[in-house]
């Protein structure tokens, strides 16, 4: 009852909700170096800490034809050392001065994080800008982390059913456009990646002005810029280089309307599992009014144990044991709208799909009320409200948007912009989506199990 007390309270705070309001997420500020690396500070004065973090305009979408899993390989290069930093000093500084770190790679960006105390902030530039200009790449340290990430593919990839079915999705659903590139990379062209392979993407993409620092915590613009411009300042561009931003284009070419089927047995499954995939319209494809309504959309009918389909499918049907909706439209090129569905024990997937199906169906006939709109809004609010009070969770939320290709302006501004979305949009939207999106369909069974029959 009391979370339902407060979601009003946070939808008036951020905007969302019946009335319109001005709204700003993360009061951040930004500017740009004159080497073209766009600077982010994210006050958060509630404890002495810092998130610091830099993002590259650089993902598996980026990896050349026969070179799958040269952006991943090179962030674990990054943390094999500098002349000034060598391998495994930047760990150690790190966890000496009481912080943590990581990185990660998609298919649109790759980022480098350190938490740490607000002191050791320039510490932390320093490391990190020294390696976006001095990192060593030789065979040996190239012939030891290929191992590496061949060995993280078998663990996450080849020992995961689940994983397997995903790659085998991405691949039907994406077909020509880069985002069917594992972002791990294909085994077979792992093992040829090399040394020229590691520099030649290093230096095309790990330069200033294709990087975006974020910091956010117990900083002030005041305090940050003049380290911004010491560290990250200081890196000269490549001769010849623009002094601006990068831009990237993604092909956004698409095969005549298909919604590909994949059925999948493996003796290691013990719950059938059922997901389907839609190409969906992004923050940079597509119309942007169909992006914040597939946004209260896939909250609606995914939010959690209140929402449409769980409610439907769980509590009143009980045919599913588990059902999700989700949607990412953070992407330079398409974004991605998906379903879920787990069936209870002894419903058998074609039952269960038929279900989801028809209760999709209802919903977007008459389902879809002023008042779900306001709740899934509501939702969305809460999220929001609590995320934000996390250095890293709004370091990292920034960052990525403005990596994918969207502007400081949507990020502060997306409370206004959902806040407008009405009923009928929503259903207007989702009715698109479902009658004219490619898809594509997986189904994972066990090995002795056929698609339709009980388990």
């Amino acid at each position: 009852m009391r979370f339902r007390t407060l979601l009003p309270a946070l939808a008036a705070i951020l905007g969302l909700g019946s009335q319109p309001a001005q709204a700003v997420v993360y009061g951040a500020e930004t500017f740009t170096l004159a080497n073209g690396m766009q600077v982010v500070v994210i006050p958060n004065h509630r404890a002495p800490v810092v998130s610091h973090m830099v993002f590259y305009r650089a993902g598996a979408a980026e990896d050349l034809p026969g070179k799958s899993g040269i952006a991943h390989f090179l962030e674990h290069l990054l943390f094999k050392g500098t002349p000034k930093y060598p391998a495994g000093a930047v760990m150690d500084v790190v966890a000496r001065n009481g912080g943590n770190q990581n990185a990660f790679t998609t298919r649109d960006y790759t980022g480098y994080y350190q938490n740490i105390a607000a002191e050791r902030l320039p510490l932390m530039m320093d490391m990190e800008a020294d390696r976006m200009r001095n990192l060593i790449i030789n065979k040996s340290i190239i012939d030891t982390e290929r191992e590496v990430i061949i060995e993280e593919r078998r663990m996450r990839v080849d020992n995961v059913p689940s994983s397997i079915l995903q790659e085998r999705l991405d691949a039907g659903l994406w077909m020509y456009n880069h985002y069917a590139i594992p972002i791990i990379g294909w085994e077979p062209e792992m093992h040829q990646l090399n040394e020229t392979d590691a520099k030649a993407y290093y230096d095309a993409h790990y330069t200033p002005n294709n990087a975006i620092l974020v910091v956010a915590g117990d900083v002030t613009m005041a305090a940050l810029k003049p380290l911004a411009e010491k560290y990250y300042g200081a890196i000269p561009l490549a001769k010849g280089a623009a002094p601006k931003p990068t831009t990237r284009k993604r092909d956004t070419y698409l095969y005549p309307q298909s919604d590909n089927r994949i059925v999948m047995h493996d003796e290691r499954v013990n719950q059938p599992q059922w997901t389907k995939q839609f190409i969906a319209p992004s923050y940079n494809v597509g119309e942007r009014a169909d992006v914040h309504a597939l946004e209260v959309f896939a909250d609606l009918i995914g939010g959690g144990s209140t929402a449409k389909l769980y409610r439907t499918l769980v509590v009143d049907q009980k045919i599913a044991a588990g059902v999700s909706a989700g949607y990412d439209p953070e992407a330079v090129s398409y974004g991605v709208f998906y379903l879920s569905l787990t069936p209870s024990p002894g419903v058998g997937l074609d039952k269960a799909e038929a279900a989801l199906n028809a209760a999709i169906a209802a919903l977007l006939k008459d389902g879809i009320t002023d008042a779900d709109v306001t709740r899934a809004k509501g939702r969305m609010a809460a999220r929001l409200a609590f995320a934000k009070d996390s250095p890293m969770s709004a370091a990292r939320a920034v960052g990525t948007s403005l990596a994918a290709g969207l502007s400081l302006e949507d990020i502060e501004n997306w409370p206004d912009a959902v806040n407008k979305v009405t009923a009928e949009q929503v259903r207007a939207a989702a009715r698109k989506l479902f009658t004219t999106a490619s898809s594509a369909t997986g189904i994972l069974l066990p090995r002795e199990e056929k698609a339709g029959e009980k388990p």
